[in-house]
């Protein structure tokens, strides 16, 4: 948890500068990124909360394997975001700071679940609890190098 939520410190000191964009590497705005991370966090910590850990079963799972095990990240450009994590508000400051304060108490959330809570990810199936916070790292980490590469 630490290390996801230094992850998150980093997001937040980006904040300031919401409305860059750099076409060269994206199309969004480096608030759009943000917004995308937090979305996909609190989305991700509320289906975990939600789960039954008595029904979580481990199965080997290649692309999991390879995001993991290989690649140690996401690689970019080859799935876009679904629509329940593409923001569609305005992207102003408040709303930045307002979702960074709503995503770190959501996290605290985390720390009561067993080990075997779980989140169902389409690509890498069953991620129990370890392995969600392992996810969330490796996503809010791709998105942090987009900002990274727009602020170039």
């Amino acid at each position: 948890m630490d290390k996801l939520n230094a992850i998150i410190n980093q997001l937040e000191s980006h904040i300031p500068d919401f409305e860059k964009t750099n076409p060269a590497v994206s199309s969004s705005t480096i608030g759009w990124q943000i917004d995308h991370s937090f979305l996909v966090i609190n989305g991700v910590v509320d289906a975990i909360k939600k789960s039954n850990p008595s029904d979580y079963k481990w199965r080997f799972n290649k692309n999991r394997f390879l995001v993991y095990v290989i690649l140690r990240k996401i690689p970019r450009g080859k799935v876009r975001a679904p629509k329940a994590v593409q923001p569609s508000e305005e992207i102003t400051l408040e709303h930045l700071k307002s979702k960074l304060e709503f995503t770190r108490n959501n996290l605290t959330g985390l720390q009561s679940l067993e080990a075997k809570n779980y989140f169902t990810h389409p690509f890498m199936g069953d991620l129990n609890l370890k392995t969600t916070i392992r996810f969330l790292e490796l996503h809010t980490n791709h998105h942090l190098k987009i900002i990274e590469d727009i602020k170039k």
